[in-house]
């Protein structure tokens, strides 16, 4: 990991030296999951994002994802030692129901559901589906849910990118990519630089 930054910070130099010292982890650790260093310029962090993320971990947070390859990139040994717990509502029972029964997808079901059983303070991080940041940007807006911080970086070419603008433009801390690109391991990358910086706080 070392050898790799010695390599990615002088590629990066330029967005490091503006961005804040908390949010430079982040961007690092981005641009060593994806080898790609345009990431360090697609990669938005809103103020007091980095500080409500470690907070939350620290306070025991609920972890709330939109698929569980996200939960499977996740140290669950790492985060019960905070307290916190990682959901993933996608294959719940009640959200395949629900997504039959109302005709929407079932990662929209898993956000309301998540929404419903309580998330109030949480951390969601959404890397595959923009219906979930759509529907948790409208959960947001309404006022049923309060999360500590939002992580939006789903992927593709359909609603990809307007489903982060529309998580970016929520008073919510949230850290978003611009455009098309994203992905789950970008989620969790994001996630685990938050999770060190949590426990370097210990």
């Amino acid at each position: 990991f070392d050898k790799s930054m010695t390599l990615i910070r002088p590629e990066i130099q330029d967005v490091l030296a503006k961005a804040p010292k908390n949010q430079a982890a982040i961007i690092e650790r981005v641009v060593h999951t994806t080898a790609d260093p345009e990431f360090a310029k697609l990669l938005v962090i809103s103020d007091q994002a980095v500080e409500a993320g470690v907070a939350a971990i620290r306070s025991g947070a609920k972890i709330v994802t939109d698929v569980k390859m996200i939960k499977a990139g996740i140290n669950e040994s790492r985060v019960h030692r905070f307290g916190c717990k990682v959901l993933t509502y996608i294959d719940d029972a009640r959200a395949t129901k629900m997504a039959a029964e109302e005709g929407i997808t079932r990662s929209t079901a898993a956000m309301r559901l998540a929404v419903a059983d309580g998330a109030d303070g949480a951390i969601f991080l959404i890397g595959n589906a923009p219906t979930a940041a759509f529907e948790l940007a409208e959960q947001v807006r309404k006022g049923n849910v309060k999360p500590a911080l939002i992580v939006a970086v789903p992927v593709g070419y359909v609603g990809a990118a307007e489903s982060k603008e529309e998580i970016a433009k929520l008073p919510t801390p949230h850290i978003i990519t611009k455009g098309r690109k994203g992905s789950s391991t970008i989620a969790v990358a994001v996630f685990n630089a938050l999770l060190a910086m949590a426990e370097a706080q210990q």
